[in-house]
């Protein structure tokens, strides 16, 4: 399992943390991506693209697992390319789906992956997810943190926990099928 980070976030934020336990509790190793602190720009999307590209391509050229579970939140869409081009399941948190080059490399999937994201997140359209993939979780009202901004925390918390049940349905049903 190889865990990428958004823009805003390391590879510990709740919603890959969540993520790396479902897949340590089935065996996985995980490698944990951190962002160097002179990465460009996320405000330029092709600079950015290439950035994530390179940095995720190394980390998979450095392990031994020939066909790990890409998790990646929001930025890390940009890995869509890898995983289209070496076949390989992933888990997309918050992907943006308003960007033609992330949208694209999710047409070239050919292995399964899970879109994770919130109605009220400006990166999200949950009709052309469903047109991506049958594995689809798309939340009311939660925004590009999969929060409920202005409801009880404890909503949020729920949320979480609705995510760490798809992921783990994904795991085991198409990622790592018994």
């Amino acid at each position: 399992m190889v865990l990428i980070p958004g823009g805003g976030s390391g590879p510990h934020q709740p919603l890959l943390h969540y993520s790396w336990l479902a897949g340590r509790a089935r065996g996985a190793e995980a490698l944990h991506i951190e962002w160097p602190a002179d990465r460009p720009s996320s405000r330029v999307p092709a600079d950015s693209a290439s950035f994530v590209v390179e940095q995720v391509a190394r980390a998979l050229d450095s392990i031994p697992v020939q066909r790990p579970v890409l998790v990646g939140k929001s930025l890390a869409t940009y890995a869509a390319e890898l995983a289209a081009d070496r076949a390989l399941p992933a888990v997309w948190h918050t992907p943006l789906l308003t960007d033609a080059r992330c949208v694209a490399a999710l047409r070239r999937a050919t292995a399964p992956c899970l879109l994770v994201g919130g109605t009220a997140d400006g990166w999200w359209d949950g009709a052309l997810a469903r047109t991506l993939t049958p594995h689809v979780l798309e939340v009311p009202g939660a925004d590009h943190g999969m929060v409920l901004p202005g409801l009880p925390l404890a909503r949020s918390a729920a949320v979480l926990g609705e995510v760490a049940s798809a992921v783990e349905e994904f795991l085991d049903r198409q990622a790592w099928p018994a």
